[in-house]
């Protein structure tokens, strides 16, 4: 069977290259006589594998030394608490709202502190990234929090907001690795692995070292950063086989030339797509111009019926996964690192048959 092109938002394609190594791998790791999946994490060889990991991770994004990397589970979904829990101190936050993911990060930092949305594009479908104006920043928060890149609505930022001696605290899930970031500028930054790093089962961590600190004793022991930063993400058995895969992602980027070799080649693949629907009579792109996403591109036709036949049709000549997020239907096409220049090719040539073929 060939393989698929696939548009998935996650988890979502991993390259080739990868999946190859970890096939060849997968019954004797390195001469261990045993899979990855099998080993202790105590062992010398785990302990090679995620050293490893963080060594390239951090050679990859120029992390500077006084950061921590840490490999955690419970997805982006447990950082949208262990963040407040961790980094509140004087019970107050700001946060930008720009999608259902900062909504529910907004929803459990209520839990534990007062709140201040400073900004939200929720008028307009979040369609765009909204203004910022920092007179309405809180001097005194503990933190400042965004989410650099909406999957569902397919915006980015592509100017962080200076937020002074307030650390800034991003939700990088769905294009870590793929645009350079001065780390320095941030406080601390996470994402879920399984849209643009590795398989799903991992969170990777990037905390400055001040902001790690006793927390209060009612957080739970496997929640505070404190007790995984001291560990070496080893507190208990991480997912052992995800960072792995993690790891091998992190040595395939570094052999095609890095994040900003990566950077090219996606704003490449963006700009042919976002250039096909600009001048299409029958696609077009729901974001503003200035705020698109260079992962996640969302589509309509303007007709639902067209837009399931579209699915449909696609689904069946190899490209898959371009359903659009059920909370705002149409199509969207998740272009991450793994997906080759050929398959966003290959997508725009099925729409241009499609459309000549649907007027």
């Amino acid at each position: 069977m060939s393989r698929v092109y696939n548009f998935s938002a996650g988890p979502s394609a991993l390259p080739v290259e990868v999946l190859e190594i970890a096939r060849d791998e997968m019954l004797d790791w390195h001469g261990s006589g045993m899979s990855v999946m099998e080993m202790s994490h105590r062992s010398k060889w785990y302990d090679d594998i995620i050293k490893k990991a963080e060594a390239d991770l951090r050679e990859l994004m120029n992390i500077p030394s006084n950061y921590k990397v840490l490999f955690l589970q419970g997805g982006a979904y447990t950082q949208f608490a262990m963040v407040p829990m961790n980094l509140m101190k004087k019970g107050k936050a700001d946060y930008v709202n720009t999608g259902a993911w900062s909504k529910k990060a907004i929803s459990e930092a209520r839990k534990y502190g007062k709140i201040n949305v400073v900004a939200s594009s929720e008028d307009e479908t979040f369609t765009y990234i909204p203004e910022l104006n920092p007179d309405t920043f809180s001097l005194d928060a503990d933190y400042f929090y965004i989410t650099t890149n909406n999957t569902i609505y397919g915006t980015r930022y592509t100017k962080l907001p200076e937020t002074g001696n307030v650390p800034l605290v991003a939700d990088m899930s769905s294009n870590i690795l793929s645009e350079v970031y001065d780390v320095s500028k941030f406080g601390l930054i996470f994402a879920g692995a399984q849209k643009n790093m590795g398989p799903a089962g991992v969170v990777a961590v990037i905390i400055r070292e001040d902001l790690i600190s006793d927390t209060a004793l009612e957080v739970p022991t496997m929640l505070q950063y404190k007790v995984q930063a001291e560990n070496g993400s080893l507190f208990n058995t991480p997912p052992c086989y995800s960072i792995y895969i993690c790891g091998l992602v992190y040595e395939w980027l570094k052999k095609l030339g890095g994040i900003p070799a990566m950077q090219k080649i996606n704003e490449e693949k963006a700009a042919m797509l976002y250039d096909f629907l600009d001048n299409s009579s029958m696609f077009r792109g729901t974001v503003h111009k200035k705020d698109r996403s260079l992962m996640n591109i969302p589509f309509v036709t303007g007709n639902k019926d067209l837009d399931a036949k579209f699915v449909k049709e696609a689904t069946e000549n190899g490209l898959v996964n371009l359903k659009g997020h059920r909370s705002v239907g149409g199509m969207r096409a998740s272009i991450y690192n793994a997906m080759p220049v050929e398959g966003v090719k290959k997508l725009i040539e099925f729409m241009k048959d499609f459309e000549v073929n649907n007027k």
